[in-house]
């Protein structure tokens, strides 16, 4: 079946109308924000976090530790997410004949998990000492 240039209309109209609106945008925040310059102690053009002054260098160094951390985190969280579809589909492989089949590959799926889990627990990545 092939596609017409009249199918695509409606993705057409979509792009420029936010392209409409982004560059209203631009346009409305450039013509009415204001150019003054302020003459009080915290000026205007001062970084702030939250409120607060910021104070010290932005590029402190900060220990690997924290990264690796954070990134197994994250591996082992997508890994965990991918139980959970298979844990409710399960009964359905099972009706289907595939039971077995599915439950092995979890359980070699599990092993992984672990085998990286131990080789994690080795390496000493979670211990969080101050060197």
């Amino acid at each position: 079946m092939a596609s017409l240039p009249a199918d695509f209309a409606p993705v057409l109209v979509q792009f420029i109308a936010a392209s409409g609106f982004i560059g209203m945008t631009m346009l409305a925040t450039h013509l009415l924000t204001g150019r003054r310059k302020s003459s009080s102690t915290l000026r205007k053009e001062d970084p702030w976090e939250c409120g607060i002054p910021v104070y010290g260098d932005a590029r402190a160094p900060i220990s690997v530790k924290y990264f690796l951390t954070a990134i197994l985190f994250v591996l082992f969280d997508v890994e965990i997410i991918f139980m959970y579809p298979w844990a409710v589909n399960f009964l359905k492989f099972r009706n289907a004949g595939l039971g077995t089949l599915v439950f092995g590959e979890m359980i070699v799926f599990m092993l992984l998990l672990l085998a990286g889990f131990y080789y994690v627990i080795k390496k000493g990545v979670l211990k969080w000492d101050q060197d």
